[in-house]
């Protein structure tokens, strides 16, 4: 037997040279509700977590997808997964590795879903456009304006299918509140609200205990582009938020991600920023594009703060010249007039549900669309963010170019754009 041809190539070709019949499960052939092997996307998954498991939960779910393996530097994460898995598939097949580049390397993986720690979110987006996967990446999906255009850039130059974790884009009660600003029915926009949490100084490192055995957590690995710091278990179990270097622009991207994303989109605004930021105080951040629209970034709690009217975290609020609407991820929805409630979605869904996301993500792997959530929308919501932190942080107004993404005469805020990255983790 030539040792070049594998042992199913042979049994078959043996099979057809002896007239034997060739049976074919028709599961193969895409019967009996399954989906054939040539429609289905396989996919890998990077980093997954609580979070990360309920994305992955709505992937497992959809009949054409196949995963098949899991890349994560903490042991236990990885085995759930591979668990979680092979359950779905009743097999033992589901393939676990420390290093994301064993997945990214592998031929036969179409996509992956990235769901790390938000520092490891821009490279491994780099990382998988290189390697030429398609990817759904949780947000924020980058630590600074650099690493945002640098995740866009790549995405581009590669030509894939990217989807970023900003699921209330393909949420009924979202979508619907912003195609009734971008209607025109609320009159000329002149003020879109997005709510943000509060706004925090770095925390200080927290105190180094021993470091564990890597086959169990890579500490090494989960710093990986960020700077080298002790171990501490609070860290790896997500105790990570409020430290800059995991937690980029001072947390307000961790919201702002999604709720300034929305306004952008209601503001038609996806392919700019605004042009300036003023910071009054840890609650309010207000901006202006070169529209005249005014952007309002302002608190909001789990109940509702301020003069929200609508309960619920992530709301926000459109005001044109003619009417406001307001929702939030309880799927309420509020208007000035009830005729603009007409047609409203009946059945209320939750904003932090990814199932229509990860379906339009699937659809456009398919088509190669542009999903709801691609990489200019996540390039100019970002950067947004990104600017508005730095504003914050300097204590002052600050003015921003969209056109060539950098602050005008402000070279203090122009070197708080980007950090370098830990060696070897580069793109």
């Amino acid at each position: 037997m030539n040792p070049n041809i594998s042992r199913r190539k042979f049994i078959g070709t043996t099979a057809l040279a002896i007239g034997m019949p060739t049976i074919i499960p028709g599961s193969a052939l895409g019967k009996n509700g399954a989906v054939a092997p040539s429609n289905r996307i396989v996919m890998g998954g990077i980093g997954i977590g609580p979070r990360g498991r309920e994305v992955l939960n709505c992937f497992l779910a959809q009949p054409d997808v196949q995963f098949v393996a899991i890349a994560d530097v903490q042991e236990s994460r990885r085995e759930i997964v591979r668990r979680l898995a092979n359950r779905k598939y009743g097999n033992e097949d589901c393939y676990k590795c420390r290093d994301m580049m064993e997945i990214l390397g592998r031929d036969d993986i179409d996509a992956v879903q990235i769901t790390t720690g938000d520092h490891w979110h821009a490279l491994g987006i780099i990382r998988a456009s290189k390697a030429g996967k398609d990817i759904y990446a949780e947000k924020p999906c980058s630590m600074t304006i650099r690493e945002t255009q640098e995740l866009s850039d790549a995405v581009k130059l590669h030509g894939r299918v990217f989807q970023a974790g900003t699921q209330r884009r393909n949420v009924d009660n979202f979508r619907f509140a912003a195609e009734l600003a971008r209607s025109g029915r609320l009159g000329k926009i002149h003020t879109v609200h997005a709510s943000i949490l509060r706004l925090v100084p770095d925390l200080a490192p927290l105190p180094g205990e021993p470091e564990p055995d890597p086959a169990v957590i890579d500490w090494d690995a989960w710093l990986g582009p960020a700077a080298l710091r002790p171990y501490n278990q609070k860290y790896v179990e997500g105790r990570w938020r409020g430290h800059y270097a995991f937690h980029g622009g001072a947390g307000l991207p961790e919201w702002g991600a999604h709720t300034l994303d929305l306004c952008q989109w209601a503001a038609n605004a996806d392919g700019t920023t605004p042009i300036e930021f003023e910071s009054k105080g840890d609650t309010l951040i207000e901006g202006r594009y070169a529209s005249g629209v005014k952007l309002v970034m302002r608190l909001a709690g789990f109940k509702g703060e301020g003069d929200w009217v609508v309960p619920g975290t992530c709301p926000v609020r459109f005001e044109g010249e003619e009417g406001w609407v307001e929702t939030a991820d309880f799927g309420k929805i509020a208007a000035s007039h009830p005729s603009l409630l007409e047609g409203v979605p009946a059945k209320e869904i939750s904003g932090t549900n990814p199932i229509k996301h990860v379906r339009d993500f699937l659809d456009c792997i398919k088509s190669r669309g542009a999903p709801a959530a691609n990489e200019v929308v996540t390039r100019n919501g970002h950067i947004a963010c990104h600017a508005a932190a730095i504003g914050w942080q300097l204590g002052r107004k600050v003015r921003f170019d969209p056109a060539t993404e950098k602050f005008i005469d402000d070279e203090q805020a122009n070197k708080m754009c980007s950090t370098p990255r830990r060696a070897p983790w580069t793109a």
